[in-house]
């Protein structure tokens, strides 16, 4: 659809004319006399270069004539500037919010300006672990859920356990963790994994018993193998139910890192908010949380990424 009315240039310019109001709130209006930090750069030199970013993308829409992405999003991001102004002015500006507990958006910026290094080297130990972990629990979820779903003996012995174990949070199992391995590292690597490989044992199970039988009558009138049957037929059938638990495991996996990262582990996102908060260091704590946020959403959309290129042929088969 092509951009036409008035009503679109002004959702189009939405978000630019957003963060013009909020950085005139920014500039006019003084900080309150109570607020005895130091004044901080780090916000409005945000401001400005967001403000840069939505104009040359509004301007590259507009060029190119056609509503896409950022037009439709553009109120969005508009609206999420006007609360971030909302609170900037009920901390920063009037001190409506305790400041030890609420840091002004400046406070926050600084934190990662000065210790970016920091938490980034936080922020590559969680990924570490939880790559580490999610090799482990993905490869033995699918391993189980293929033994449940597909042989009747392993489904015997197997089933009754998953069904017994799975569904107890895995944070339940701290205390074996910490007395059964022999570093924090490694508890922490039992537990993520064991949060994933639930979800994915019960819908590797699930897709795999739900393939139609018609698939198989044709393999084996072509001739196909157990082997090939599996590999070649149930599993990739049965992908889209992996990915729903894989999705389901990853969101576990998430809220696993945090207390795993609790136990003693010297680094980590989980560690340093944890660290952060036991010092008084809101600030510090907000930022190590933007930090999960943008992590998280990043490592979402990159799965999302791999699920379409492997179930390209399927698409339209499964919504998500």
């Amino acid at each position: 659809m092509k951009i036409q009315s008035k009503k679109d240039l002004w959702r189009l310019f939405f978000a630019s004319f957003a963060i013009f109001i909020t950085i005139l709130l920014q500039v006019l209006i003084p900080k309150s006399a109570v607020n005895f930090s130091k004044n901080l750069p780090w916000y409005l030199y945000f401001l400005w270069i967001s403000l840069g970013v939505t104009l040359f993308f509004a301007v590259l829409t507009l060029v190119k004539g056609k509503k896409g992405k950022f037009f439709h999003k553009s109120y969005f991001i508009g609206t999420s500037y006007f609360l971030l102004a909302a609170y900037n002015l009920a901390t920063e500006k009037f001190v409506i919010f305790p400041e030890l507990f609420f840091p002004s958006p400046n406070k926050i910026l600084a934190v990662f300006a000065d210790s970016w290094a920091f938490i980034l080297k936080c922020d590559l130990f969680s990924l570490r672990l939880l790559a580490i972990s999610w090799v482990i629990g993905i490869s033995l979820g699918i391993l189980t859920g293929i033994l449940v779903g597909w042989f009747t003996s392993f489904n015997y012995w197997l089933d009754p356990v998953v069904k017994i174990l799975g569904p107890i949070p895995s944070t339940a199992f701290v205390p074996i963790a910490l007395t059964a391995f022999p570093t924090s590292f490694m508890a922490s690597v039992f537990l993520i994994s064991l949060s994933v490989w639930f979800p994915v044992t019960i819908l590797t199970n699930s897709g795999i018993q739900n393939v139609k039988k018609t698939y198989f009558e044709v393999a084996d009138t072509l001739g196909a193998t157990t082997f090939q049957k599996i590999t070649r037929v149930a599993i990739p059938a049965s992908l889209p139910n992996v990915f729903v638990g894989i999705f389901n495991g990853a969101c576990s996996s998430f809220i696993t890192l945090m207390t795993a990262e609790m136990l003693g582990v010297k680094f980590g996102i989980g560690w340093y908010i944890n660290w952060q908060r036991e010092v008084l260091g809101y600030a510090n704590v907000y930022a190590g949380l933007i930090t999960i946020a943008i992590t998280f959403s990043l490592i979402i959309t990159l799965l999302f990424k791999v699920r379409d290129k492997l179930l390209a042929w399927q698409k339209g088969f499964i919504k998500w």
